[in-house]
């Protein structure tokens, strides 16, 4: 009986999945009706002690370890962030500010990079937000499990992904998680 019952248990466990920092994260999601695989697992890592901050988790059509190629393919993505701490509106704003000065994402996506940092709110631990993109949509922003909009452009998607992917990350431990290399 024992043995049925942990055979059951195995066969209604939830998809596979990866966890890193204590966040588990699943190994694949849908987006516009494409399977997105779990490109890897990176930690947000802020102040010099090195405090976690959020969990990221990077999906993409096809793998790659290659920064360049996930930034030069015009194909949907998704990076979720699961905050294991609270964060304030103004901190997030910030960091998007920063990522884009740091990442010389250009004077042009100024008024894209304000819509998308008014979506922003306070989050707690526990709390999610997910930046989807879809080619001809834009990059819709979910925060707390809510829509928040959408921000137009594959050019705006692709500033926002070298945040993380660029060359000058929040910091490299993260970078390397989400290329599958950490």
């Amino acid at each position: 009986m024992r043995r049925l019952v942990t055979l059951l248990l195995l066969a209604a466990a939830p998809a596979a999945a990866a966890t890193r920092a204590g966040v588990t994260l699943p190994d694949q999601v849908e987006v516009a009706g494409k399977t997105l695989q779990l490109n890897g697992l990176g930690v947000r890592e802020a102040t010099v002690l090195d405090v976690d901050v959020y969990v990221a988790g990077l999906y993409v059509t096809e793998k790659s370890g290659d920064p360049a190629k996930l930034l030069g393919s015009d194909q949907p993505w998704r990076l979720t962030m699961k905050f294991v701490r609270d964060v304030e509106r103004g901190k997030m704003t910030e960091a998007f500010d920063e990522g884009f000065e740091k990442n010389d994402a250009g004077p042009a996506l100024a008024a894209r990079l304000d819509k998308l940092k008014g979506m922003m709110t306070d989050v707690k631990e526990g709390d999610t937000i997910v930046l989807t993109y879809e080619p001809g949509k834009g990059t819709t922003v979910s925060v707390g499990g809510g829509v928040k909009g959408t921000v137009e452009g594959a050019d705006f998607a692709k500033a926002v992904l070298t945040i993380w992917l660029g060359p000058h990350p929040p910091n490299g431990g993260l970078k390397s998680g989400l290329l599958g290399k950490g």
